[in-house]
């Protein structure tokens, strides 16, 4: 199967969406020699040519891209060949209204945007096919094909009657009965009881709650209906280019898709991210996104699909990257994995719904800060070649699980203030504000490789998870556990006691008594910390308190717990201890299980990463700092100076270091 390196040649991808179809072609040679004059080497294009590729049904203008790709190749410009299927041309709205989605509300969804497709539609599906296949067919064999994108950034509901008949298929094929239909989702609550596949329907707007389980298995569906679009269109171009890679674009850590069974039908993982320049938790935030998609792609390397060189235009006050954040930002996602770094977009666009999104090439053009930053970043990418294909190494996993996100959207559940993506970051964050490197792990992935394994949250608990995590432990693992974990099975349904009693065994705990969760802003008091969000009221058997909570009504119950199964450990913490004490309650646990920060001691705000040989060091922080690396001569690669013992590093500064033999 191909791979990212196929695409690479031994270099970091550089470059970016470029929509030439914007612009005039006389401007394309200028594109050309500016792009060379910044390092790009690669550029995506076609995201969004359908109505200029096929401006009538049937009808096909390949000639501006025959002249384009010829151009990029004679350029040494390599071209990631999109297909254009995330943005039907009005014309199939228009004469196929039955190709728009439908809200939960039963009303259209109207052309005038993009991604305005029902995934179920067979008539989108069969205009997706035919268009992807003459492309694959055309430019197959053209020398400058790198790689394949396929759609863009799957994200459209849809509940329409299309929708509904391709719902009832998939539940057909996954239950097979009606009387399994109904007991999975519990339908005996509230006279649900299906008698008929026909009567079975999206969860649309309905009078009050709907059904959580019925709710569930159409994200389940959704997804599945997405991925069906995207293997379809990914086959035809396999088939043309078994040697050229395939991917799509993930948008970070977005709760549609499930990435893990997505992840398994791509050559290469990529992923677009955006975070606001004045987010103080950019840096941790970029972190989270880039170990997902590491892991999700193997783990081994990935791509940065997509990314502002300086604002966006879809927040409510878009704020532009300071100095050297850009550049920090895109050496951050080569030190986790990355080897491609690419922007929406090249050109910054004059017209459209994205004018003041920005460019690499912004509307000051080549004169413009946005340009020579690029130019700079350029230049570092050409010095990190010897990062592309390695690995980064980690002994930590934290789980992640789509199917508990959903779960936790569904209504009805003891707060509404427990959120699955906080959470996790919260999590995520505490590990890398100790320079502890983390990958992410399904419930039900091989995790005998990790050291310690943390669970942030896992609500939806089926049998191989929890059966694969007393494994984990007994066999001489280390296991951290957040609250409201092993509640339900895959149906939703709550586990006897609360808890799944094997879960309960592992760590210890003999009975659930009471979920206590707590109001945005309120906190429960334990022996040396705060927690928030949630808190429980349990009784231990087995395990030690680490902590207990101090007043109220669950004054010296258990809060954190801690005990031996087997040849392992497993902590269990009910409450979501202030960041401080969460990162000292992970310290120890990491500590214990022997999982080693990259580097010991840092200045606050500095991320170290190990990449192969290559040690990374990131200064997140406004001011300069100087960091220990201990004994030993260590070039820059970036500044090609050499250091001993300390490095120092300028406000948003990096250094790429490789250790000098003596």
């Amino acid at each position: 199967m191909p791979d990212l390196n196929d695409a690479t040649r031994g270099r970091i991808l550089f470059g970016g969406d470029y929509n030439p179809e914007q612009w005039p072609e006389e401007v394309w040679p200028e594109d050309i020699r500016l792009m060379r004059e910044a390092g790009v080497n690669s550029v995506t294009v076609g995201v969004f040519s359908w109505a200029k590729l096929e401006p009538r049904p049937g009808a096909r203008d390949f000639g501006w891209l025959d002249r384009l790709l010829d151009l990029l190749h004679a350029g040494g410009i390599g071209a990631v060949l999109a297909t254009p299927t995330a943005g039907p041309p009005p014309w199939m709205g228009s004469r196929h209204p039955e190709t728009l989605p439908r809200d939960s509300q039963g009303n259209i969804v109207w052309y005038g945007a993009r991604n305005q497709f029902c995934a179920s539609s067979p008539v989108y599906r069969d205009y997706a096919r035919r268009i992807t296949e003459d492309l694959a067919a055309r430019y197959g064999g053209h020398p400058g094909l790198r790689m394949w994108h396929i759609n863009n950034e799957y994200c459209t509901f849809c509940y329409c009657d299309e929708t509904a008949a391709h719902f009832r298929r998939w539940l057909r094929a996954k239950y097979g009965t009606l009387d399994r239909l109904n007991e999975a989702w519990g339908t005996a609550f509230w006279s649900q009881r299906y008698d008929s596949w026909e009567e079975l329907i999206p969860p649309r707007q309905a009078q009050y709650m709907i059904n959580p389980a019925h709710g569930l298995d159409f994200r389940r569906f959704t997804s599945d209906a997405w991925l069906e679009c995207f293997t379809a269109e990914r086959d035809i171009v396999a088939r043309h280019t078994p040697h050229i890679p395939v991917t799509t674009n993930f948008m970070p850590f977005w709760i549609g898709q499930d990435g893990w069974k997505w992840s398994g039908e791509e050559d290469v993982v990529s992923v677009d991210i955006y975070p606001d320049p004045k987010d103080p938790l950019g840096g941790a935030c970029n972190a989270m996104i880039h170990d997902i998609t590491r892991s999700q792609s193997g783990p081994g390397p990935w791509m940065l699909m997509e990314q502002a060189a300086g604002p966006v235009n879809w927040r409510g006050v878009n704020h532009p990257k300071p100095r050297g954040l850009n550049r920090l930002w895109s050496l951050q996602a080569v030190a986790r994995g990355a080897d491609a770094v690419c922007y929406f977009q090249w050109r910054q666009s004059r017209q459209g719904a994205e004018k003041f999104h920005s460019g690499m090439l912004s509307h000051a053009g080549e004169q413009g800060r946005t340009f020579q930053q690029v130019k700079g970043l350029g230049a570092d990418l050409r010095k990190l070649a010897g990062a592309v294909g390695k690995g980064v190494p980690a002994e930590v996993g934290i789980l992640l699980d789509w199917q508990t996100w959903w779960a936790h959207q569904q209504s009805g559940r003891p707060s509404a203030e427990l959120d699955y993506e906080q959470t996790v970051r919260a999590w995520h964050h505490a590990l890398w504000a100790q320079n502890i490197t983390a990958d992410f792990a399904h419930p039900e992935a091989d995790l005998s490789r990790y050291k310690l394994i943390v669970i942030p949250n896992l609500y939806l608990a089926g049998d191989a998870a929890v059966d694969n995590l007393s494994v984990y432990v007994r066999g001489g693992g280390t296991l951290v556990s957040g609250f409201f974990t092993g509640v339900a099975d895959e149906d939703d349904r709550v586990r006897p006691g609360g808890f799944d009693a094997r879960l309960r065994e592992l760590f210890g705990i003999d009975t659930l008594h009471e979920w206590w969760p707590l109001a945005q802003g309120e906190s429960v008091a334990c022996d040396s910390f705060a927690g928030t969000v949630w808190s429980e009221d349990i009784e231990v058997s087995t395990a030690e308190a680490v902590a207990v909570y101090k007043g109220d009504e669950l004054d010296g119950q258990p809060a954190v717990t801690r005990n031996t199964a087997g040849d392992g450990t497993a902590w269990y913490v009910s409450t979501l201890p202030e960041p401080d004490a969460l990162r000292a309650l992970l310290a120890r646990a990491a500590d214990e299980a022997g999982a080693r920060p990259v580097l010991p001691s840092l200045p606050g705000g500095v991320e170290a990463v190990r990449r192969g040989e290559l040690l990374f060091l990131l200064n997140h922080g406004q001011e300069p700092v100087t960091v220990p690396v201990g004994g030993g001569s260590h070039e820059d690669l970036l500044s090609g100076l050499t250091h001993t013992g300390d490095v120092p590093l300028p406000r948003y500064g990096v250094a790429v270091l490789r250790e000098v033999a003596a």
